[in-house]
């Protein structure tokens, strides 16, 4: 029971602390008006009270954490809670905030579409030579990946 309650604590800390981090060094900005209001369109883009966005998000999360929590609570034990807690933690909650800030930030777009822009931008920087030498420098190969290719 005292190992339940550490984690507990370890998550309300983790999200008073790291969250502040996290939002301090993403650069959150308040005043950005979202996707929802300025491409407002009833299908895609639907502005939601915010107790509805919360219980979205917390569906979300849930979903599936009380099948991988008793798996890998039978797989591992205990140990397992902490290693829930640290990956909620340091991983999941930046990565639910951070995507989300960036679908706002690129007009609503999802990941695989920032994906795709993002690969044609490096791509179009290569052909164009602006990352001539760069790659050699700080992105070389290692030699058995060289002998693949």
């Amino acid at each position: 029971m005292l190992l339940f309650f550490t984690c507990v604590g370890l998550l309300v800390l983790g999200y008073v602390v790291y969250g502040t981090l996290v939002e301090r060094l993403f650069g959150a900005d308040p005043t950005r008006r979202t996707p929802a209001e300025t491409q407002a369109d009833g299908v895609d883009f639907v502005q939601m009270p915010p107790w509805k966005i919360f219980l979205i998000q917390l569906l979300n999360i849930a979903g599936l954490g009380p099948i991988y929590g008793a798996i890998l609570g039978a797989l591992y034990g205990p140990v397992a809670l902490v290693w829930i807690v640290f990956g909620c933690i340091l991983i999941g909650a930046v990565h639910d905030h951070f995507s989300g800030m960036l679908s706002v930030r690129f007009e609503g777009r999802s990941i695989p579409d920032l994906v795709n822009w993002l690969g044609n931008l490096l791509h179009n920087l290569e052909q164009s030579g602006y990352l001539k030498g760069l790659r050699e420098k700080r992105f070389s190969s290692p030699s058995w990946l060289s002998r693949m290719e």
